[in-house]
């Protein structure tokens, strides 16, 4: 049982868990589970750490079908400029490895902004705390668990890069 499982529990959030077989050579973590669980891209969220350049970091959940622009993440969490976070930082701030990040049960809270395109599925899909392991749940629970807020943080077909 990992820490994102024990927070939903502890909560008594309607949740379900969806386990898959992940690939050892797979990198592509949230595109590897929408294949083996055939869900759409769109509904399962990956969890992003960040570094902002006023110090700190925060955590970005954003659709798996889309990229995250830095200016919009870093503006909504009060920074300048936001960058991606280094491997070590992340796993030390959350307590869990690469590709299996969950926004929920992270050691330290960090301040959370998810992507408003969650607001128009009945239930999204984030990791549950290992590579192989979902929890789908409701966007408001998922923002109340994580104490998150809701923003415009992908990028847009522009051509806008973060």
């Amino acid at each position: 049982m990992t820490p994102a499982i024990h927070v939903v529990k502890r909560a008594k959030v309607f949740y379900r868990l969806h386990e898959y077989e992940h690939e050892a050579s797979s990198t592509a973590y949230g595109k590897e589970a929408a294949e083996k669980l055939g869900i759409p891209e769109d509904r399962i969220f990956k969890t992003l750490v960040v570094s902002l350049d006023a110090g700190g970091l925060a955590v970005g959940i954003v659709p798996v079908s889309s990229m995250v622009n830095m200016k919009l993440l870093a503006r909504a969490a009060g920074a300048k400029k936001a960058g991606m976070a280094p491997k070590a930082d992340v796993e030390r701030a959350t307590g869990y490895v690469l590709g299996g990040v969950s926004p929920l049960g992270q050691k330290k809270r960090l301040m959370t902004v998810i992507d408003a395109s969650a607001l128009s599925h009945e239930t999204v899909f984030v990791s549950a705390g290992r590579r192989g392991l979902q929890i789908e749940l409701s966007p408001k629970d998922l923002q109340a668990l994580t104490d998150g807020m809701y923003e415009e943080i992908c990028q847009n077909d522009h051509g806008q890069h973060g």
